[in-house]
């Protein structure tokens, strides 16, 4: 009997039957609860869990009871108060089930007053006083200017307790005082009711005054880590979860800040966060809740599987070519969404080259691909793909997009010097490590060594700070440059021990024109926008060097950055790539990777980073690994089940193609090169002077982002002026629609002597001959049944019609397939 139980049990686990559930227990967390002094307390959590992980919040039906109410005592909500040094348990109970929690209660008999830089500050920011709306505003308001979320603790105590007559703090009646009225509104307050005079908060802000209004100091504990509770979940739509956040200090205690911690959720169609960290269940999917304290962040995974029966035989059947799919596989299966087939061979080649090189394959390379029966082909044509010219050519021009390439802020000679250098780099391979250290290191003439030019594009200090952090680490440090960052642990100090590495860069003109001088120099500091004074050179996170240190920052930042141990470096390129060939990064945007934009799916993104730190920063390892994954050689048809994935790779992501390879791709498919030319400016004596790229130039070998082409400006190509990714545009607009109807590009190409429509007239192609072959050469396929009936009766109504010639039906047949979504989308 057992063993035919078990059976049905195996059976329908398998098979992923929805509505079997299984007898979950409850936990307490957190489970270790330690109290220091008289104003401890900790918020507990009683959660139902089945095996490892949480699916639901019991605290509301808990019963809770103390082993010793004479060391804590805790009430109907959780709350645990400390009431003696000594130790308890607190137990819980759910329908008869327990669970319970250790309390450690000490320095009940110390003095514990609320500080002013962990208490009053917190309170502060979480009213929103210091917000950039109020007083943390640039000018502050009425006439009050706090630090902006209270980072400069020791400006804002000043400004509270001295200015305007001390009136905002009143030593002989607290209550009285301006900071206490205000926000109570039981004075006239600009900014509204703020603080409930019988709230929690109220009396932290009366006992600090009461107790002589202490300011910062050298000895207050510092905040060093941030944890949430619980850490994940596996939820249902309209389900409802509490959080608490414990914040743990330098001398070794812990406090509940929940109460002033802010939250926020990466998917609000997922779940929501309000302000309390009460989480709400809305959809189906998975979204990143994160707590900031302070400086700190601290983030837990919401995850709310698609209401889709799918048997675990599914996804056991499923390719599974390298530790990718095992990871895209575990993530689908645990929120029900199945896997679409893998592609056709024609979808593949198309996708394959269009996102490794930029270019289309031929018709005959189509051919040979298809009739290729080795089950290694697709393999084979990755590692020929990455062979080629046309990859260098891509990635080079990629890369260039990153670092700035252009002739609006250099020269042509110095342009071209650090085209020069990436497309040789990307043509040897070189290592991202070697790479970004040959950039940040770059010295000497401008001209000779093409990397030293990123020093000329970023001259400005702050400015060539925030360009690396983005370049080389995926974030945005910029907020920390005037105040700590809003969303995320950086500090302005850290911010400005950052830009102190960059200090000693000189710039000096050489004797040839364009040519600039990078060199080191022995002394030089950055000070601090606010302090006024040098911070100690350091990258984020990383020890600092001794200011009278005279050894060269540039290359301890350069040991920094490209050390394996580096939490930042090969995340950010691994995203990049990634988002190139997957249509969307595992963090999105692609270069913003905050601990409060989680990826959608961390064990995949931990696995890719090892992988290719493991392999020595190797960037043809790293693409051949993606593009040969089964899930990178997936359909684009969604299944029914998988309809609303976007994020998970479930299916392909389908992506246009970026602004240049279009127009190289109009170029390759209607026979006719685009002519670019270029006018600029010459560095001697103002005169100008044109740059003639010879015939056949591709747009993608262009080194140079201000080449003049109204196409490529309306598709989206970036200028090149700020390091951020959305200076590239992607979406569909009405300019592109414009200028597919009516602009030149595509119609002077069609229009164009001597191209493929001409050699098609010439050879007195048929009209079936014609539509297969521009289905061929631009789609990679056959066109349907019902596609070669519809063109071919429209070219014979065409011809029937004696105000039409055969050049002009051909050209509309080119346009209609090279204006299509499917040409203009990699699928």
């Amino acid at each position: 009997m057992k063993k035919h139980i078990l059976s049905i049990a195996i059976f329908f686990i398998a098979t992923g039957f929805p509505s079997l559930t299984f007898a979950a227990d409850i936990i307490v967390q957190p489970a270790d609860v330690p109290l220091a002094g008289p104003h401890a307390r900790q918020q507990l959590l009683v959660l139902a869990r089945d095996g490892t992980q949480v699916i639901g919040d019991r605290t509301a039906t808990a019963k809770f009871t103390s082993s010793n109410t004479a060391v804590a005592k805790i009430d109907e909500a959780g709350v645990v108060t400390p009431v003696a040094d000594g130790d308890a348990v607190i137990t819980a109970t759910v329908n008869g089930q327990t669970a319970t929690a250790k309390v450690h209660v000490s320095k009940m008999k110390e003095p514990s007053p609320w500080s002013f830089r962990n208490h009053v500050v917190a309170v502060l920011t979480k009213v929103g006083c210091n917000s950039g709306a109020c007083h943390g505003a640039l000018a502050g308001k009425g006439g009050m200017k706090l630090s902006l979320r209270g980072y400069d603790v020791e400006s804002d105590f000043f400004v509270l307790t001295r200015q305007v007559g001390a009136r905002r703090v009143d030593m002989l009646e607290p209550a009285k005082s301006l900071m206490l009225l205000k926000p109570t509104r039981k004075l006239p307050h600009g900014g509204g009711l703020r603080l409930e005079a019988d709230s929690s908060d109220y009396q932290v802000i009366l006992d600090w005054i009461t107790s002589g209004a202490v300011g910062p100091k050298d000895s207050d504990p510092r905040i060093e880590r941030l944890e949430v509770f619980p850490t994940s979940a596996v939820l249902k739509p309209k389900d409802k979860l509490n959080l608490v956040v414990r914040a743990w200090y330098s001398d070794g205690h812990a406090e509940d800040v929940t109460r002033w911690a802010r939250f926020g959720s990466s998917e609000d169609q997922v779940a929501t966060v309000n302000e309390d960290g009460l989480v709400a269940v809305a959809g189906h999917g998975e979204a990143g809740i994160h707590a900031t304290f302070k400086n700190r962040v601290a983030s837990l995974t919401i995850a709310s599987p698609f209401p889709n029966n799918i048997a675990a035989a599914e996804f056991e059947k499923s390719p599974r070519t390298n530790f990718i799919d095992q990871n895209v596989l575990a993530k689908l299966q645990a929120l029900h969404l199945p896997p679409s087939p893998p592609c056709t061979d024609r979808e593949f080649i198309r996708r394959t080259y269009l996102d490794a090189a930029g270019i289309l394959p031929t018709a005959e390379e189509v051919q040979r691909f298809l009739a290729d029966a080795s089950p290694t082909k697709r393999a084979k044509l990755i590692d020929a793909l990455l062979e080629r010219p046309e990859y260098v050519d891509y990635w080079a021009y990629k890369w260039s997009d990153l670092l700035l390439v252009s002739s609006r802020k250099l020269p042509q000679q110095d342009m071209w010097s650090f085209y020069r250098f990436v497309h040789t780099s990307v043509a040897d391979n070189k290592s991202w490590d070697q790479f970004a250290r040959e950039v940040v290191t770059a010295s000497g003439s401008t001209l000779q060594n093409g990397a030293a030019n990123y020093f000329v594009l970023h001259k400005d200090f702050s400015e060539l700070t925030e360009a690396t952090s983005v370049t080389f680490l995926g974030m945005s440090i910029t907020c920390a440059r005037c105040h700590n960052h809003p969303l995320e642990k950086w500090t302005q100090d850290q911010y400005w021990s950052m830009a102190n590495l960059f200090s000693r860069v000189s710039l000096k003109n050489g004797d040839r024109g364009g040519e600039v001088f990078v060199q080191e120099l022995p002394a030089g500091d950055v000070p601090h926008l606010r302090r006024g004074v040098p911070m100690p050179p350091a990258p984020l996170d990383a020890k600092p060097m001794k200011l009278e240190d005279s050894a060269s920052r540039r290359e301890y930042f350069a040991q920094w950055l490209t050390s394996p141990e580096n939490p930042y470096f090969a995340k950010a390129i691994v995203n990049r790539v990634w988002k190139n060939f997957m249509g969307r990064g595992l963090v999105e945007a692609e270069d913003d990777l905050r601990e409060t934009n989680p990826p959608s799916n961390w064990p995949l993104f931990d696995a890719l980073v090892q992988d290719f730190v493991q392999h020595k920063f190797d960037m043809k390892h790293l693409i051949r690994t993606i593009m040969n994954s089964a899930a990178y050689q997936r359909s684009s048809q969604p299944r029914p089940e998988n309809l609303a994935d976007d994020r998970f790779y479930s299916h392909y992501l389908v992506h246009r193609l970026p602004a240049e390879v279009i127009l190289d791709a109009y170029s390759q498919v209607t026979g006719v090169p685009t002519k670019f030319d270029q006018v600029y400016t010459g560095v001697e004596g103002g005169t100008a002077a044109t740059q003639n790229y010879p015939m056949g130039t591709r747009a993608l070998q262009l080194p140079d982002s201000q080449v003049a082409s109204n196409f490529l400006n309306s598709f989206g190509r970036p200028e090149r002026l700020q390091t951020c990714s959305c200076e590239r545009q992607q979406e569909a607009t009405v300019s592109q629609a414009l200028h597919l109807n009516n602009g030149q590009t595509l119609n002077d190409k069609l229009r164009a002597k001597n191209g493929r429509i001409d050699q098609w007239l010439n050879s007195k192609m048929s009209d079936a001959d014609a539509v297969a072959q521009i289905f061929e050469l631009a789609l990679c396929r056959e066109p349907t049944a019902a596609e070669a009936k519809n063109f071919a009766a429209l070219l014979k109504e065409a011809a029937e019609d004696r105000k039409s010639s055969r050049r002009e039906s051909l050209e509309d047949l080119f346009w209609a397939v090279l204006s299509s979504k499917e040409f203009l989308f990699i699928r």
